[in-house]
């Protein structure tokens, strides 16, 4: 692999985790560098940190937080 490719993810241990439990990335870098973006990019869908993710888990915890609501609100009654 790219010594300077090697040294980015070195400093971004989540991006070296990625890599290493998705071994075909490391052959693609090895080949072509220039897809460190594109892997950037699906490591942030792997990890759940894409906008449309992200706000889905907010969604989510909303609706948590409302059904409590209304169950904290039947038990008053």
């Amino acid at each position: 692999m790219d010594p300077l490719c090697y040294n980015y993810l070195e400093q971004h241990p989540e991006l070296l985790q990625f890599v290493r439990m998705n071994p075909v990335w490391y052959r693609y870098l090895s080949r072509d560098p220039s897809l460190l973006p594109e892997m950037r990019k699906e490591a942030k869908h792997f990890y759940g940190k894409t906008f449309p993710q992200r706000i889905e888990r907010v969604n989510n915890h909303l609706q948590m937080v409302r059904m409590l609501m209304q169950f904290a609100g039947a038990m008053k009654d």
